[in-house]
């Protein structure tokens, strides 16, 4: 019997074998990826700074324990370059790799800004472990850090940063963070908080030029600032990895796109996660992926099961301005209702039939979340 392949051991990759080791403890498993196979959780990687943890102690597991609990094959340090549907393998350069069914947990990518001078090419990311063992040695005895993106993750490395008593400058194009997640007067509110620990913000201007100088870098900005910084970090959005499915002859838009039963153009390949698009919907968390891997599981176990959506908040891991949110539908009709106070801003976006779409919660309100939950709509039912 062949084996079912999985290429990827981040959450997707890792839990979709977990399920499915809950249905089924016998059929052969293998799970491929370039890196080191550690399991960990990655949204940890934005909130390790200040509480000091280091990469061991982000890792739960090792690729050798999770092998052992999976029953699995788990291969590290190697890298899929072919995908060929019509003969069911899968190529690791010279080698050729069998599989009855196929997982794609490939995930994203940083998206990377053509930014000119000297200095762009050594402007970091954190996508994985490795990555965030990199960052981390880069900043033993630095001190300023100039972090492009004022998004979901620019303002939790900032907050976390700051925490771990780094100086840090946030640049965003936008005029305000969280600009695609929350109004603006929750965005005023996560703004002042942060600067209030020590975040400097430059909104409403862009990156123009990253350059050496000495030991560190000059950051020019639209806006004609220069900034001395000892170290460049992009957080400005992933984009998920398509081009091994793309170069197989499978569907591809924004991710690789996928029915509700996860499957890819080819019924025998499936796609979840970062890389994946279910009608529509590229959604990088956690719960989605946690959703999709328990129906896939069950699908690859030999009971079709469509994946399905509730609504899903998001914790914004900013412990300065504790935030929540559930973004309303794209393009969905309505208007924010915000009730502000010091202590909080509570915004509800309601629909033009007056029921909850989505909302966000800063400060004390965040208490609110379960109960506001229940009335949201599913996102994919």
């Amino acid at each position: 019997m062949e084996p079912i392949v999985i290429i990827g051991t981040g959450l997707a990759g890792y839990n979709v074998a977990k399920e499915l080791r809950k249905l089924d403890k016998s059929v052969p498993l293998v799970l491929l990826t370039a890196d080191s196979g550690a399991f960990y959780s990655k949204p940890m990687l934005s909130s390790a700074f200040g509480s000091g943890k280091s990469a061991q102690q982000i890792a739960m597991n090792t690729a050798e324990q999770m092998a052992a609990q999976l029953g699995a094959t788990v291969r590290t340090g190697v890298r899929v370059t072919a995908i060929v549907p019509a003969e069911h393998v899968v190529r690791i350069g010279a080698e050729t790799l069998r599989y009855s069914k196929l997982v794609l947990a490939l995930g994203a990518d940083p998206i990377r800004l053509p930014i000119p001078g000297d200095g762009a090419a050594d402007v970091l990311t954190v996508n994985d472990l490795d990555d965030y063992v990199r960052f981390r040695s880069a900043l033993e005895g630095r001190k300023t850090v100039v972090l492009i993106g004022a998004g979901l993750i620019g303002c939790e490395f900032a907050n976390d940063l700051t925490a771990g008593g780094y100086q840090v400058h946030a640049v965003d194009i936008a005029d305000q963070p969280l600009p695609r997640l929350l109004p603006a007067e929750g965005a005023a509110m996560m703004r002042d908080r942060l600067a209030a620990i020590g975040v400097h913000w430059h909104f409403g201007t862009s990156v123009t030029s990253i350059d050496r100088a000495g030991a560190g870098f000059s950051v020019s900005l639209g806006n004609g600032e220069k900034i001395a910084a000892d170290i460049v970090f992009s957080a400005i959005g992933l984009r998920p990895r398509t081009d091994l499915a793309r170069a197989a002859g499978l569907a591809v838009n924004r991710g690789i796109v996928v029915d509700r039963l996860l499957r890819t153009s080819d019924p025998d390949i499936h796609a979840l996660g970062d890389c994946a698009e279910v009608e529509g919907l590229v959604l990088p968390f956690v719960m989605p992926i946690m959703n999709a891997a328990r129906a896939l599981a069950a699908t690859l176990a030999g009971t079709l099961t469509r994946v399905n959506y509730p609504a899903m908040p998001v914790l914004v891991k900013t412990p300065a301005c504790p935030t929540i949110v559930s973004p309303p539908p794209h393009g969905a009709e309505g208007a924010w209702d915000v009730a502000a106070n010091p202590e909080s801003v509570k915004s509800l976006f309601v629909g033009a039939d007056g029921k909850l779409l989505g909302f966000a919660l800063n400060g004390t309100c965040t208490a609110e979340r379960a109960a506001l939950a229940k009335e949201l709509p599913p996102v994919l039912a």
